[in-house]
């Protein structure tokens, strides 16, 4: 499977600008989950903009959100 760069950048949330991993997922993927994270794309933009990525954090916003 080739991978779709170009299509994935256009969707990818991510507001760290030199980020490497920028549109190649099972890169971003990867990196995250060793350190313990989730990847932007599983964030809403007003929160991955903190940079907050911890699963901990994750849990937090969407319980939060689910009772909105």
């Amino acid at each position: 499977m080739e991978c779709q760069k170009s299509n994935n950048t256009a969707k990818c949330n991510c507001s760290y600008e030199p980020c490497s991993r920028k549109g190649i997922c099972c890169e971003c993927i990867h990196y995250h989950r060793e350190m313990g994270q989730m990847p932007a794309c599983y964030f809403p933009d007003d929160i991955e903009a903190g940079y907050d990525r911890s699963i901990g954090n994750f849990i937090k916003v969407w319980q939060e959100r689910k009772h909105l």
